[in-house]
């Protein structure tokens, strides 16, 4: 099956919000849904409720800014509520400590943390939340829209349940084995909650996150589309065109306890793994069990896979995620999206997603990036429209500040990139030449000492 035949989804996300996480002190919002500014040949409709007009949302997002000012951040606090939904039931017993990475800056890490979805499920708008400490779960709520109106699925005050009109048997069980420090969500999906298993599923299935610490288990993930027949079709096609100069992959016989590996690496990354709290498999490059054919002057040659350059393999350990989300219509969270790749590939990759042809299934790509020319020039030709770009500044006291371009009106034909590379938007580094030029010297004269 190639990329066109790919089925489309009424499942995507339409927000994240939080509060009290990692860098960010105060609520922050990210949105998908396109505002006017929107270009029209890259939203999407989908529908949200019966009967009524679709939402317009978009596929991919881009977060701009100086390091260290928050664009991970972001990315890690949208994958920190996917590990507790899928986690927090099964890991531990009651006196576990909950894990969550507050605001640490202003003294007060004892202060709640909050985080937030609101999505759309097979074409019904639903919105879920918690807030959380270190050891109990304060607040936990989860509604659903079919016909435009919020119906209640459940509203939880610390360990007392308000609960929805429908399956109440369902949850009521669910409510019984609820600890304090778990979410009844995850209870009530273990229990096969009809109503909100969709949205546990939902979080296994999306908010895959490559960040550079898993480049090694993502290698893993594209051997292992490699190896199937099924799907070696979709991930070879995107080797050859990188211009890599790579004709084709060769899958060796792997022994069977390599493939256990294999095979559990990939659902941990999937957050299909039933121990969270074990040890993650190390993995080694040479153990993909995978050569890439390279153009000779006659035959192609065969290279192991750790003999090519380091922007092949940070390719080889993106594609076999981004094939992935492709096919299944999920959303990817992938943290400096051009390290190591030449900016051409970073483009194409974004279009992938953008593209209503490769991308029938509406799957969402949210990347952080230094790439300026991503952002576009005067001349209009830019890869992501003007409300797919936000920006991440870090403020005096060291908190983030989230907020998008088309909170600043850009014009069509502004020249993004150049603008932004002068500060004209904030979230630009300030940095000192002075300070840099007092290093120097004091490194100078160290060395004469």
């Amino acid at each position: 099956m190639g990329l066109m035949e790919m089925v489309g989804s009424d499942s995507v996300l339409l927000a994240f919000r939080a509060e009290n996480t990692r860098s960010f002190r105060e609520q922050l919002e990210f949105s998908l849904e396109a505002t006017a500014l929107a270009e029209s040949d890259v939203l999407r409709e989908v529908p949200w409720r019966a009967g009524g007009h679709p939402l317009r949302v978009l596929p991919a997002a881009g977060l701009f800014g100086a390091n260290a000012s928050g664009k991970t951040n972001l990315l890690k606090a949208m994958n920190d509520l996917r590990s507790h939904v899928l986690h927090s039931f099964r890991a531990g017993g009651p006196s576990r400590r909950i894990p969550r990475s507050p605001y640490r800056l202003d003294g007060a890490a004892d202060r709640p943390t909050r985080l937030e979805v609101d999505l759309i499920l097979n074409g019904i708008r639903h919105e879920y939340g918690v807030v959380l400490d270190d050891h109990r779960v304060i607040e936990e709520w989860a509604y659903r829209y079919p016909r435009g109106r919020a119906a209640l699925l459940f509203r939880r005050h610390d360990d007392d349940i308000e609960l929805g009109s429908a399956n109440r048997v369902k949850a009521r069980a669910s409510a019984e084995v609820m600890r304090s420090n778990s979410l009844y969500l995850s209870a009530a999906a273990a229990a096969g909650h009809p109503d909100l298993l969709p949205i546990h599923e939902w979080f296994e299935a999306n908010l895959l996150f490559a960040e550079a610490s898993s480049r090694a288990h993502r290698w893993a993930f594209t051997a292992q589309l490699l190896h199937h027949p099924d799907t070696r079709g979709l991930v070879l096609p995107l080797i050859r065109a990188a211009d890599l100069g790579i004709t084709d992959v060769k899958a060796r016989p792997l022994d069977p306890q390599t493939v256990e590996r294999l095979r559990r690496v990939v659902e941990i990354l999937s957050g299909q793994d039933e121990d969270p709290d074990g040890a993650v498999p190390e993995i080694k490059i040479t153990e993909l069990g995978i050569a890439l054919s390279h153009r000779g002057e006659g035959d192609d040659v065969d290279f192991d896979v750790e003999d090519e350059s380091l922007g092949t393999l940070v390719w080889l350990g993106l594609i076999g995620p981004v094939v992935d989300v492709l096919r299944r219509g999920a959303v990817l969270l992938a943290d400096e999206l051009e390290a190591s790749l030449h900016p051409a590939l970073v483009t194409q990759m974004i279009r992938l997603f953008q593209d209503p042809d490769t991308n029938p299934g509406n799957a969402q790509l949210i990347f952080s990036s230094h790439d300026v020319p991503l952002l576009g020039g005067a001349d209009g030709d830019r890869v992501l429209g003007r409300d797919q770009i936000w920006f991440t500044e870090k403020l005096p006291d060291g908190s983030t500040r989230l907020y998008p371009l088309s909170d600043l009106s850009p014009r069509k034909e502004e020249a993004i990139g150049r603008r932004y590379l002068t500060g004209r938007y904030g979230a630009a580094p300030i940095v000192s030449r002075e300070e840099f030029s007092e290093a120097a010297k004091a490194i100078a004269e160290g060395r004469r000492g």
